[in-house]
Order: C-alpha cells, then structure tokens, then sequence
C-alpha cells in the first residue's frame, strides 16, 4: 500500500503536541473550541483576526477573554513560516524564501498587475514528478506542506505587502509553486475551502487555481469536493513527447487526462480548462504541433497559456524565439482556441514560471514513469 504523504510535519517553528490552527476550516475550529469549553461563535472570532486582519498573535485579540488568549497561547500554534531572505525584481515581482524545517527552504511570488495581484504558492518541499524542464523537479522531494504552511504562505505574504504603502494586495492565488499541488491533496484542498470562506481569504472561486501535472485520479476527486479553477501543465500535443517533458504522462496518457479535464469543466461549470503550455526552442515550438494541439482542444471548454521557457542552471533546453511562439499562437487563434502569451516576470531573481527551487534534501527519487510516484501521493 502506498505511504500516505498527506499528513506533514508540524510546521516550520511550531512546537510539538501544540494544534495548528491555520488553515482549519471553520467547522475544524469549533471543534478545538469546544475541547476548550468555549461556544462555536469563537471559530468565526479567530478567523477574522487571522484572515481579516492578519493577526497571529492571541494576545492581539481583544474580543476574546484574557483566559481563552492565554489557552491559545500555551496551546495552540498560529506560527507563520519564517522568511529566510525576500527579493524584489524590477517588474515589482516579490519572492519569498521561507524556512519549511530541516533547512528546507520553500519559495513564494507575489506577481502585481493592473488591477490584480497573484499569490504563487507552494504546497511540496521539493517535487518527485521531475519534470525535465522544471527547476524544482530537479531538487527531487522531500514533504508535503500542510495545510496551516499553505495558509501561512497567503497570511504572511499579505502580511508583508500590507507594511508597504501603495502595494497591490492578494486578489488571486494559485497552487503553481513548488510541488505538485494534487500529491498533496488533502491539505491543497483544505486550503482552498480557507481561501474561499466568507471567513477566510473571501477569494472568488475563479480567483484560486490549482495546476496539475496530469494526476487524473486526483482531478476527478477534486471536482466532488471544490469548484476552483483548473489549470493542466500540458507541454506537448503528443504522447511521445509528453512521456519525455512529463513524464507521469507515461501513468495517464493524454486522452486519458483530457477526458478528466472536460468532465471537471462540465461537473463545476467552469468556464474552461486552462493548458499550461511552456515554449521550447525546437521541441514543442513548430507550427505542425500547434495544429496537433488545437485538434485536441478545438470546440473544448480550453484556453492555453504560451509560456516562454525560462532557463535555470543546468537546462539543455532553451527559450523559443518571439517569432516561433506568435506563430504558434496565430495556428490556434485561428482555430477559435483562446490563447495568450503569458509574461514573463521574475525572471530576474529567479521566481519566474518553472524557475523556483528553494533547497530540498531529496527523500525521495522516483524513477521516471514508475509506479513507485505513488509515495507521494496524498490518499
């Protein structure tokens, strides 16, 4: 029987035997108050400090009792991630480095837009899918985060844009950084429900976007249990080549995983599936490819992101040329497929698409396509 990775360590800081009480669903917290002897309404009281205001600490939270504070205090644990060192590019993209225990070191980005800004956070200390051109598959894997360090992530990143003046403030999240959002599943989705709570982020569900490599299983059990947003890291419009660029396609080939995605989109409405799709100079690039890839998504519930690859050390691959990826972008326009051409940003301090690696002690080295991935899948 597969290990279940679901279920992480305490987060980073927090003391043994204490709960952690980021990220628990409401329900979750009136539970703990009741153990505490306290009514249910504190759950809505504690959730308001933490995601309302932003406030980790009980002594801070004034409406409740000196004697409840005081449990919560000796009790329960409201530690966020510690920030190991912060770089601001020059578009304004924000990376955090944060200490995930163990000297693990996760990363996070906060993208600004007009009229937007987009929280990227991890949800594994490394990836065990290895994804040939992705820096954190390289790392190999260490843990899954829990759902308190996933929160946490969105707590402190909030946090830190809030103590500077004019700065955008989180109105998108999406499950795009370190790890693959769906082997972790049981704390990915807890989250989600946080993040959409009138009493937690408040975020449209259209706002939070989980990626996936193409665990079919796993989608299928995501749209009976939240509606957020879909997003597939495709990268090929064969199987041959998928096989080599993503190699659990090797476990679920591309039929298989469309067929998910087009049952996903019917079972929560969504507005369409989005394809994640990376530039690859001379490898997925050709015009001939592109018109495989609009055949597979033609008169679908799809949009595609085009995203120019960026290179990390140690890449054999390189970025297509603006020309190569405006062409394959006309093929599908003109095939009624949506699609852009995702910006890069980041790229300066490495917290660009596919370039976040942190600093992870491999626990563990999946062969490719093996069956032996299903040590890190959550259960």
């Amino acid at each position: 029987m597969p290990a279940d990775m679901s279920v992480a360590p305490p987060a980073a800081g927090a003391s043994p035997g204490r709960l952690a009480l980021l990220g628990l669903p409401k329900a979750d917290l009136e539970g703990v108050f009741a153990g505490l002897g306290e009514k249910p309404y504190r759950a809505r009281q504690l959730m308001r400090w933490l995601y309302g205001r932003l406030v980790t600490d009980p002594a801070q939270m004034t409406d409740m009792s000196q004697a409840l504070r005081e449990q919560l205090a000796a009790r329960c644990d409201l530690a966020l991630p510690s920030i190991d060192a912060c770089q601001e590019a020059a578009d304004g993209t924000v990376k955090w480095r944060l200490a995930a225990g163990d000297g693990q070191l996760i990363e996070t980005v906060f993208i600004p837009e007009e009229g937007r800004g987009t929280l990227c956070v991890s949800s594994q200390v490394g990836c065990a899918l290895d994804c040939s051109f992705c820096a954190t598959g390289r790392q190999g894997f260490n843990r899954n985060l829990g759902a308190a360090e996933i929160i946490g992530q969105v707590v402190l990143a909030s946090r830190e844009l809030g103590l500077v003046a004019g700065r955008s403030r989180v109105t998108n999240v999406v499950f795009m950084g370190m790890g693959e959002p769906l082997a972790n599943f049981r704390a990915v989705v807890q989250a989600c429900r946080v993040l959409v709570d009138d009493l937690g982020f408040q975020l449209s569900r259209r706002r939070v976007t989980v990626s996936t490599s193409g665990l079919v299983p796993q989608i299928r059990r995501l749209q009976a249990e939240t509606n957020v947003a879909l997003a597939v890291s495709l990268h090929a419009p064969d199987d041959e080549l998928r096989n080599e660029l993503v190699p659990i396609n090797r476990r679920h080939p591309i039929a298989e995983l469309l067929e998910a995605c087009w049952e996903y989109a019917e079972a929560t409405s969504a507005v369409g599936i989005t394809f994640e799709y990376t530039m690859l100079a001379g490898v997925n690039d050709s015009e001939a490819q592109a018109r495989r890839l609009a055949g597979l998504l033609a008169n679908r519930p799809a949009k595609v992101n085009l995203i120019p690859f960026n290179p990390f050390p140690g890449t054999r691959y390189r970025r297509s040329s603006p020309e190569a990826i405006n062409r394959f972008r006309q093929v599908l326009l003109d095939r009624g497929i949506m699609t852009i051409t995702r910006r890069t940003r980041g790229d300066d301090i490495a917290a660009a698409c596919g370039q976040l690696a942190g600093q992870v002690t491999n626990r563990v080295r999946v062969p490719l396509g093996s069956r032996q991935v299903d040590v890190t899948w959550a259960g």
